[in-house]
């Protein structure tokens, strides 16, 4: 690990503040230091009150803010001397010191301060850092981890023993460090927590956080617990069980959710490790991964019994938990499989993905401290009381409501323009996670959100579709709702000169293609959490055609008739069919020029006049 101070960058920060933005910056910038907003950092400045009497104030990171890109308003100002008086106390609830901390803060529009801004506080140093150092964490989690910490750092750090985040724990460390730090005091681990380093400037802070990490890697190094080399074999990918798995977790957790497929070769190699159903279930690598992190390995395909089986789990400790269980949430995060690899779950594409992200680092974490001496987290009462602390819970309840369609899967054909487009764009407002097939390469960049897969696709092509419907199982976990779209309107042409090529063209684009897409997605809208649903783009055509356009409106009255059919035959399986017949929308990609132009020029009218040809005379747009 190498430190990453920059002289010229650091020179730019014109207070002590922007000095802290900084270097927290860096620090989150490092995953294995600090990943998504894992960690805290803070600094004490003394500055004038209203009446400009001098107070030193403590500005420590805020909740929800990510190291990785904190700015100035992500550090909650708090009076130091408050802080400091709360740590005499031989007793605060959770509620209690967060209530403190909110209502001593001197400025009320600051986030609230991190449940650790006690501790530090009563670290008596300008700057603070602290960080889940994947490699000081791998050490901890073993069986003799507070030994190999003493032997590898000697009296440079003070060691305090696990205790749960919050106001015992900065009691703890109020009473021990005092006695046990000197002037070679150089940081302080928490065992099974993560790291802390200070100093009197950011850059002495930020590089001892530096300088110990790299200690700790090489030290794995030297005991061969670093190199992971990879073994996987290759497993079919099974579509239909992965959205039954996620079909099942959605039941249990009372709410439709994302499941992603992870299966690099390292993910695998974990996942078909010959002891996974006993090394992934002795906990997080760290208590602040432990709401994200549940896990249970799936063996088989064994699905409702799997995630049965947890829920037990999690409700046999229900009754140990030292404040009353709100919200219980059975619904594992995690699942890994021999088969199916790794899976992460998620109430939405973006939670989904941390989810990954934060295990990923675990299964490394696992498999360095297995090679170290054997992995050993937190005893599961442990794990409980954090999953179900009670500040944990009101920030569920602080969430409130949620987008309408969050946790659910939309696929819309022809998404590249026109109303395929802005159906992708309102099905992402209002919180689904969105497949968009196009011909127009372009589909791949078109959103720069987690919650977007675009695939260049031809609809007519089999196989495409059924690798885009398998692209979407992995991606998401299943399929929601399916939005036919894609289609085109060839120029205006008697019958008597309709060639049959013409013909079959657009039966197989606005007709043969949608008939697939309907017979590939049902196995998977039969497992939607919610009722499947799809939604076909039909016409105005179809009960009022125009001349010059027979092969379209054949073609849509046809998909009509299709679409009628086919909700007959799947509604006892709860999916709903829906067609909207759309008349005079004219940003769409088969409004090209010359057909504008030419069925303009057929009633006489100039292009303007065309497209306002409703009794309103307004252009009715894609949105």
């Amino acid at each position: 690990m190498k430190s990453l101070w920059n002289d010229n960058e650091a020179s730019r920060c014109e207070s002590e503040l922007d000095l802290r933005v900084y270097s927290s910056r860096l620090l989150g910038s490092d995953p294995s230091l600090a990943l998504h907003g894992g960690g805290n950092t803070s600094v004490k400045i003394t500055e004038p009150d209203l009446f400009g009497e001098a107070e030193e104030i403590l500005y420590v990171k805020g909740s929800g803010w990510d190291l990785a890109t904190i700015e100035s308003a992500g550090f909650t100002p708090v009076r130091m001397a408050h802080l400091l008086k709360l740590a005499q106390l031989d007793f605060l609830s959770d509620n209690e010191m967060v209530n403190q901390l909110k209502t001593h803060q001197t400025l009320a529009s600051a986030p609230t301060a991190s449940v650790e801004a006690i501790l530090h506080a009563v670290l008596p140093y300008k700057y603070v850092d602290h960080t889940h150092a994947d490699a000081i964490v791998t050490i901890t989690n073993t069986e003799d981890g507070e030994a190999r910490i003493r032997n590898l750092y000697g009296d440079r750090l003070v060691v305090i023993p696990y205790v749960m985040p919050g106001f015992d724990l900065a009691r703890m460390v109020a009473e021990r460090f005092p006695r046990e730090a000197h002037e070679g005091t150089l940081g302080m681990v928490l065992m099974n927590h993560g790291l802390f380093t200070f100093g009197d400037n950011a850059q002495v802070s930020y590089e001892r956080m530096i300088r110990l990490v790299d200690e700790a890697e090489s030290y794995l190094r030297t005991q061969n617990a670093w190199e992971l080399v990879p073994t996987a074999e290759e497993t079919e990918i099974d579509s239909q069980s992965i959205a039954t798995l996620r079909r099942s977790i959605s039941d249990v957790a009372g709410f439709p959710v994302i499941l992603q497929s992870h299966r690099t070769e390292a993910e695998m190699s974990f996942c078909q490790r010959p002891d996974l159903a006993e090394i992934s279930q002795r906990g997080p690598a760290t208590p602040d991964h432990v709401i994200r992190t549940k896990q249970l390995p799936m063996l088989g395909n064994e699905v409702m019994d799997y995630v049965l089986a947890y829920q037990q789990y999690f409700e046999a400790y229900a009754g140990n938990a030292r404040t009353p269980v709100e919200m219980l949430d059975p619904a594992p995060r995690v699942v890994v499989d021999p088969v199916l690899g790794m899976l992460s779950v998620g109430k939405n594409s973006r939670e989904a993905d941390i989810v990954a992200d934060i295990y990923r680092h675990t299964m490394e974490i696992i498999q360095r401290a297995e090679s170290l001496g054997g992995w050993q987290a937190l005893p599961a009462r442990d794990i409980f009381e954090v999953e179900y602390w009670e500040l944990e819970q009101a920030k569920l309840r602080k969430a409130g409501a949620t987008a309408p369609f969050q946790g659910e899967v939309a696929l819309v054909t022809g998404a590249a323009s026109g109303i395929g487009r802005a159906c992708v764009e309102s099905l992402l407002n209002r919180g689904a996670a969105v497949v968009g097939l196009d011909l127009d390469s372009a589909i791949a960049y078109q959103h720069d959100s987690t919650a977007f897969l675009g695939i260049t696709c031809d609809v007519t092509d089999s196989q495409a579709i059924v690798s885009a419907l398998q692209q979407t199982v992995l991606r998401f976990g299943g399929l929601d709702m399916l939005v036919l779209n894609a289609g085109i309107f060839p120029g205006g042409c008697p019958v008597a000169e309709l060639t049959s090529e013409t013909w079959r063209q657009v039966m197989q684009v606005n007709l043969d293609a949608n008939l697939q897409l309907l017979r590939e997605s049902y196995a998977l809208l039969k497992q939607a959490p919610t009722g499947g649903r799809v939604v076909v783009i039909g016409s105005k055509n179809i009960a009022a055609p125009g001349q010059g356009a027979a092969a379209y409106s054949a073609s849509k009255a046809a998909l009509n008739q299709l679409a009628r059919v086919t909700a007959l035959e799947w509604a006892g399986d709860g999916i709903r069919i829906n067609s909207l017949h759309p008349d005079a929308v004219f940003d769409t990609s088969i409004w090209t020029e010359e057909v504008l132009a030419a069925r303009a020029a057929h009633y006489g009218l100039s292009v303007d006049a065309y497209k306002k040809r409703n009794l309103l005379k307004t252009e009715i747009t894609s949105r």
